[in-house]
């Protein structure tokens, strides 16, 4: 798939060499940082050394001081309280956290996660008929209930309070809750406007240990919770959540909550965690709960205070995210031969596919995969209560959602945001549907959008890699949404004479640039066997690539992680 090599323009000189100035350090230290927009000592600081001190208030959100007079009333009247959320990584860690915190100080305390497949996300009228017809006048809903305006109202008829704690935006009508913590929502002056769920969560229970006047560091300790959400949920890891992220996975390595522990030894990872490993290894797994069987055991797992019950949590855990595994690549491999076999392909700028035999939990992994190799909109569809549902996921720069909006006569419900939607619509209007569809991307979509970018930060030469700045480059973490990891891109590169392929497909070979030849690098190109023959023929070629450390028998050494090759 051919892919645009795009290199973050120098956007301000000036401000580069005053901040290598002010840091002593070299111009792609402080080039990286400009471009994260870290520009003078202070912000640098900040960046580097990640305070809790400079966690901001909790009571500048906006109602927080009617969420602890509802809280406190709930506690005075010995009131029944519901722990609600959503089932994904964000909403069962943000109960998890909610739940483990109040246990100590509500007495009549449970959570409750609706089933993905039977109540659908957020709020749903079935969760309040439990919560009432099981005396619990009180629900805090977590990572959801923003645009909950119906089922709030249903609510009160039934005497049962809302405090929402959510993170998306709002829509015109806020609903009728007790309190509605939302740094998104309209009014509200708190400074940080990015919080995952469980970080608005978290921001609950570190007021309520303020407004009780107690110790303010018992709440730290739910940090790795808030990091797994963060990592999850792809938030920027700016601000407050890059010193969240921070102690979360300090956390997470040093001392894990049971729950944590026991599904990294389940997995056999005892190497540090990372904010790309809780994305790839913690996320999945605890995701797999709510997408094959029920988002309560991910909560069960996560507030588990014994060892060994932990253990037995975590191993079941994993057979789930096995089973998902297995569901995702058949899922995946039978809608790839769908395309292959349907010779108009080629020709259209959108995908959509069916099938009625499809597990509805794994459909958006699946428009995810697919997306590598057509890069398009697309829609990935199975069958669900006599109706086709599904999944959209977008191209970077493409508006999905609005592009399936333009469909809405065709459909029976739909909803979501530019890159990401779910909808539903008849079976009878499937082929319509994707006849439709594919006019409006068509007719939107510009080239450049279909094909892939890759977002180079600096290109330097392979001499300026040395310990000063691969010790720096490590500070920066943790990393994530707008501070990605560095991609570097180095230009009229060699190979030293011995390049092969290791494991299944991987490129393995030593590379050195002809003005400065003694300064040569290992590197590693993951499924890039297939370069080869390009980069053994004598002639250079470019590389787009990330400097990693690696550990082999107690010996530390640097190596490329090649992720593009072009030829010249």
């Amino acid at each position: 798939m051919e892919k645009r090599w795009q290199i973050s323009p120098d956007k301000n000189p000036l401000a580069v060499k005053q901040l290598q100035e002010a840091l002593g350090v070299d111009r792609i230290i402080a080039s990286l940082l400009v471009q994260r927009g870290i520009d003078d000592f202070a912000s640098a600081k900040s960046f580097f050394r990640p305070d809790l001190s400079e966690l901001h208030d909790p009571f500048l959100m906006k109602d927080m001081d009617k969420a602890m007079a509802r809280i406190d009333k709930a506690i005075v009247g010995n009131e029944k309280v519901l722990i609600y959320g959503d089932y994904d990584v964000d909403g069962t860690t943000a109960v998890s956290l909610v739940y483990s915190f109040f246990r100590k100080y509500i007495k009549n305390i449970r959570y409750y996660i609706p089933d993905r497949y039977k109540e659908g996300y957020g709020i749903s009228f079935t969760g309040i008929d439990y919560a009432a017809d099981n005396g619990y006048s009180l629900i805090i809903a977590l990572d959801c209930g923003i645009k909950a305006v119906d089922k709030v109202v249903y609510a009160n008829t039934k005497q049962v309070d809302f405090i929402i704690c959510d993170h998306h935006l709002s829509g015109e009508t806020l609903p009728e809750a007790s309190a509605i913590l939302d740094p998104k929502q309209e009014g509200c002056p708190y400074p940080y406007k990015e919080l995952s769920g469980c970080g608005i969560g978290f921001k609950l229970i570190q007021a309520f240990a303020m407004h009780h006047q107690s110790d303010v560091s018992e709440c730290y300790t739910y940090l790795d919770l808030v990091a797994a959400s963060i990592a999850a949920d792809i938030v920027p890891i700016t601000g407050e959540n890059r010193i969240l992220a921070h102690y979360g996975l300090e956390i997470i390595n040093k001392a894990p909550r049971p729950g944590i522990k026991a599904l990294l030894d389940t997995n056999q990872l005892n190497k540090t965690m990372t904010i790309s490993s809780l994305v790839f290894v913690l996320g999945p797994r605890i995701n797999a709960a709510g997408r094959i069987e029920h988002g309560s055991k991910a909560v069960e797992l996560l507030i588990c205070e014994d060892e060994s019950d932990a253990v037995q949590f975590a191993k079941a855990i994993n057979d789930t995210n096995t089973q998902r595994k297995d569901l995702d690549m058949g899922t995946t491999g039978e809608a790839l031969q769908m395309l292959e076999a349907d010779p108009l392909t080629p020709f259209r700028t959108s995908t959509v596919v069916y099938s009625n035999r499809w597990h509805k939990g794994v459909i958006g992994i699946v428009a995810s995969r697919l997306i590598e190799k057509y890069y398009r909109p697309t829609i990935v569809l199975t069958e669900s209560e006599g109706k086709a549902t599904g999944s959209a996921r977008s191209v970077k720069d493409y508006d999905v959602y609005s592009a399936i909006e333009k469909c809405a006569d065709l459909l029976d419900q739909f909803g979501g945001h530019k890159f990401a939607a779910g909808l539903t619509l008849k079976k009878e209007n499937l082929e319509a549907f994707r006849q439709k569809f594919e006019d409006i991307v068509s007719a939107s979509i510009t080239k450049d959008q279909m094909i892939p970018k890759v977002e180079i930060d600096l290109e330097i030469e392979l001499h300026e890699i040395n310990d000063k700045l691969i010790r720096i480059l490590k500070q920066m973490a943790p990393h994530g949404p707008h501070n990605m990891t560095p991609l570097f891109c180095a230009r009229h590169v060699q190979e030293s004479g011995w390049a092969r392929v290791v494991g299944t497909n991987h490129l393995k070979l030593e590379v050195f640039q002809k003005q400065n030849p003694n300064y040569r690098f290992s590197a590693m190109g993951f499924d890039k066997g297939d370069y080869l023959h390009f980069v053994t023929n004598g002639k250079p070629f470019d590389m787009v690539f990330k400097i990693q450390e690696t550990e082999y028998k107690g010996t530390t050494t640097v190596q490329l992680l090649i992720e593009e090759i072009r030829m010249h």
